[in-house]
């Protein structure tokens, strides 16, 4: 053989191998990262010939895959208000694949999880058409429903953008995740191309981003939100509700030649106050100046026992942006993070979590959305168990800063009403942001909980008709949140 034909006959054999290797990386080695990869459209088209498991809540039915007269034998549909839900319970489109529970439980819902595999087994000898597992979520769909409904109204003049979470403080069960806007999932899953295309390219259109869930995946300064944790990082180094701190109307930021004010240059009494007044007014001089008294590392470890720390929940079932102090590199930085500004940022989830742990007699708990999971033959193949995420108080120091929150929703209740026959312990917040805050809207909260009632809220409103720069939390986010919590006590809302 001459050596021209061995030169081609080595590299035929080096490109054969070459090819042999792909084919065993791919087929082998990648292949439950290709089967699960979201836009894998032959695999839902594989999936649709299916009966999909059900997503459900408080007994009813999110989502379901109903018998199609289509080209496909099952066609999933979502029949319980489903805007109302979209961001969290997701879609299941053949075009755009999955988003949502139907992201995350995808496998279970399929029936292709692990955990199903003696269901499959048994089905195939039977002879039984495969089908999936059903997932059931924690949310109250009463709740959920009210609080995206409130988001809707806004102040009576139309959709706002922003999020509600409510969770139960002593197991942290989610009830409630609302997002606004929103998107329809029965239009995403539809099995008529056009109808598809047609939701997406309104979602697309939208400069406020539909298919985000603005109560999870939104991080945003708290604002005076924050100084819930101040307050408990205070009360722990011996501060106490009759603790004078200063009224002034303004004071130095830290290291620096800028004065800080009151939000909106607001009066706090002037000479010396308690700290009950200055909680209750939300005065940020005095809380500017207790940070320093109080310090970076024991801020940030509060910060931390509150859940504040960068981190995501573990296997909550959607996307979870974390919640953080970012930079806190001098006194300056840590002045303005206990006020909820710099470089702070919350996700409503996140925040409700605050207002459950002081509730929950400082316990935190680990926010959770599934409820269970559960085989065709209705077996029950994984169920919900609370997680303790530690202690961040004592139940003497929860109870005291409940009781500033009791005061600080009767001083904020004359801008937005309140639940009657009803205490109610809350905290609102008003973020300032952009480059030049002069020249932007600000973002509004609320947080709160009912005190023996085992229910706690957050609202966190980011724009829209009727808000301007004299927009505070009392007069937008709080009636939305008093909302959810009448629903959540099985009042009118």
């Amino acid at each position: 053989m001459n050596s021209a034909i061995r030169k081609v006959a080595i590299a035929a054999m080096v490109m054969v191998v070459a090819l042999l290797l792909q084919l065993t990386w791919v087929q082998v080695f990648r292949a439950d990262d290709l089967r699960a990869d979201a836009r894998n459209t032959r695999m839902l088209l594989d999936e649709y010939s299916r009966q999909r498991g059900q997503i459900t809540a408080g007994g009813r039915v999110l989502a379901m895959s109903l018998p199609s007269e289509g080209r496909y034998e099952f066609v999933r549909t979502y029949p319980t208000d489903p805007v109302a839900f979209g961001p969290t319970v997701g879609y299941y489109s053949l075009q755009f694949a999955t988003s949502g529970i139907e992201q995350s439980q995808d496998a279970f819902l399929s029936g292709s999880d692990p955990r199903l595999l003696s269901q499959r087994i048994s089905g195939l000898i039977s002879g039984r058409t495969p089908q999936g597992g059903s997932v059931e979520l924690t949310l109250d769909p009463v709740a959920q429903e009210v609080a995206y409904s409130a988001l809707q109204r806004g102040a009576g003049q139309g959709p706002v953008v922003g999020s509600v979470a409510a969770v139960r403080p002593s197991t942290g069960e989610v009830l409630a995740l609302a997002s606004s806007p929103s998107f329809d999932p029965n239009s995403l899953s539809s099995q008529e191309q056009t109808v598809r295309a047609q939701e997406m390219a309104r979602i697309e259109q939208s400069p406020d981003r539909p298919l985000l869930n603005h109560a999870t995946q939104q991080s945003l300064p708290p604002g005076s939100t924050m100084k819930v944790i101040t307050t408990a990082a205070a009360l722990e180094q011996g501060v106490g509700p009759d603790t004078p701190v200063s009224g002034a109307d303004r004071t130095l930021l830290p290291g620096t030649a800028t004065y800080l004010e009151n939000y909106a240059g607001q009066s706090c009494g002037g000479g010396t106050v308690t700290l009950r007044t200055a909680f209750e007014l939300s005065c940020n001089v005095p809380f500017v100046e207790l940070s320093q008294q109080i310090g970076a590392e024991a801020f940030t470890e509060m910060s931390e026992k509150f859940g504040v720390d960068g981190t995501r929940p573990e296997d909550f079932g959607i996307p979870v942006a974390p919640s953080g102090l970012g930079q806190m590199e001098d006194a300056a930085q840590l002045a303005m993070s206990s006020i909820g500004q710099s470089d702070v940022r919350m996700t409503t989830l996140q925040n409700a979590m605050v207002a459950a742990t002081v509730s929950n007699g400082g316990v935190r708990m680990e926010p959770q959305l599934i409820r269970s999971l559960t085989a065709p033959d209705l077996s029950v193949v994984e169920g919900f168990t609370p997680e303790d995420d530690g202690r961040a108080l004592t139940d003497e120091q929860a109870g005291t800063l409940t009781e500033l929150m009791v005061g600080a929703e009767a001083n904020a209740a004359g801008s937005g009403g309140s639940i009657p026959g009803v205490t109610i312990a809350s905290k609102t917040g008003t973020a300032e942001h952009g480059v030049d805050s002069s020249d932007s809207i600000p973002y509004t909260w609320y947080i709160a909980f009912v005190p023996g009632q085992d229910v706690a809220v957050a609202v966190a409103i980011e724009s829209g008709p009727g808000i301007t720069r004299d927009t505070v939390g009392s007069t937008y986010a709080a009636p939305i949140g008093r909302e959810v919590l009448g629903a959540l006590l099985g009042g009118p809302g």
